[in-house]
């Protein structure tokens, strides 16, 4: 449990790739084009360049970003949502809408390569592919 800590402090402290929690509702640049988030009540709808591109539940909009040092546009966001975290890569065209499928508060996210690494309610977890992993101890630095 220590080695775990240790990892994980290490991690966070080490990490410059790790991004504040937003609620900005855009428009927002990103590589497939603009961002919006329209809020319904208690629904958001997410759309790019007006086109509807997902829905989701929450009470509050909170996503994590993924900005492109290159030109400063949006090439992921990780969206917290009643139902748990949604995951957007706006890498690829069509852009691609990957729910983790565990309900979960996040409270920071790590980007590294193709994975995501996000501190959790429950943990240290590991989103990649589609799949998520729960993190153990680990000498790997996330930056």
């Amino acid at each position: 449990m220590k080695r775990l800590f240790v990892a994980a402090l290490a991690a966070v402290s080490l990490a410059t790739a790790v991004h504040a929690q937003s609620n900005d509702p855009g428009p927002l640049d990103t590589r497939a084009g603009k961002l919006q988030f329209a809020h319904d009540g208690r629904d958001f709808t997410v759309l790019l360049d007006r086109e509807v591109l997902d829905r989701f539940a929450a009470n509050t909009l909170a996503h994590f970003d993924d900005v492109s040092s290159a030109n400063d546009t949006l090439t992921r966001m990780l969206v917290q949502t009643d139902s748990g975290p949604v995951l957007y890569d706006f890498r690829r065209r069509p852009p691609q809408v990957q729910r983790v499928g565990v309900r979960m508060t996040v409270k920071r996210v790590f980007w590294q390569g193709d994975e995501v690494v996000m501190q959790g309610s429950q943990g240290w977890f590991r989103f990649q592919r589609g799949v998520l992993t729960k993190l153990q101890s680990s000498t790997t630095t996330y930056h």
